[in-house]
């Protein structure tokens, strides 16, 4: 990894948003100049086949502070943990590309990462606008997770989270190649002691999900039951030499 800056990386992964890459990106360009601080944003497209790369291709010729690059397969945790390698900055908030939550959050998470370690944007403590399905979903995970793990936060998605670039720099090769990476760095920093912080955020989200919601259910729930079953049977408790994978 570079030597880290005192500064900011907003880190978004990408798949197959041709619509919307350009004006939103701009838009969030526009929001961080506002801030008044070093900052980078990195685009990480994963398995995207539409027009997704030549457009980022674009934004980074004519916006030096984006950055890209382009995984051939599908896998959000893969594009996070080259994101985070790639990052200049001492501060990474994630956001996805459709800027469902509150850009606030940028500002107020790369705050609270000066005394935080990871900073957990919740839309169940704040407000959201989601398919009831989506929202059953999320709570039952949720749930489990505080039974099964010890976890008590309430959200594990992607967008809305903020870390510090060192405070997880240990977890990268233990992380999922798709969507549980969150809920993973979570455990094992909750029980190595790291300094955690929840926020309420809003979000409105009422486009189609990205992911098949079957598949993505029994996927969560498999390694959520997975990964309490191992960390079970580990004499060594959380430190679980590699994540379960479900496919």
């Amino acid at each position: 990894m570079p030597e880290l800056q005192s500064g900011l990386t907003v880190f978004v992964p990408v798949y197959n948003e041709e619509a919307i890459v350009k004006p939103n990106t701009q838009r969030l360009l526009a929001y961080l100049e506002s801030l008044n601080l070093p900052y980078e944003i990195i685009i990480g497209s994963n398995g995207s086949t539409d027009h997704t790369v030549p457009l980022l291709q674009e934004l980074a010729a004519s916006h030096p502070p984006v950055r890209f690059f382009h995984l051939p397969e599908k896998g959000v945790g893969t594009a996070f943990v080259q994101g985070v390698r790639m990052a200049r900055f001492d501060r990474i908030v994630t956001v996805d590309m459709d800027l469902s939550i509150d850009l606030a959050f940028i500002a107020r998470a790369g705050k609270l990462l000066e005394t935080h370690d990871i900073v957990i944007g919740s839309k169940i403590t704040g407000d959201q606008k989601r398919p009831w399905i989506r929202k059953f979903a999320s709570n039952l995970f949720i749930q489990l997770a505080r039974v099964l793990l010890g976890i008590g936060f309430h959200d594990y998605s992607i967008a809305a989270k903020g870390y510090q670039t060192k405070a997880i720099e240990n977890y990268l090769d233990r992380v999922d190649k798709k969507t549980f990476y969150v809920v993973l760095l979570v455990f094992f920093a909750t029980h190595d002691g790291a300094r955690i912080t929840e926020v309420p955020v809003s979000c409105c989200d009422m486009r189609g999900s990205r992911f098949n919601l079957v598949h993505e259910g029994f996927y969560k729930f498999g390694n959520l039951f997975l990964l309490w079953l191992r960390s079970c049977l580990s004499r060594f408790g959380p430190r679980i030499d590699k994540p379960p994978q479900t496919h």
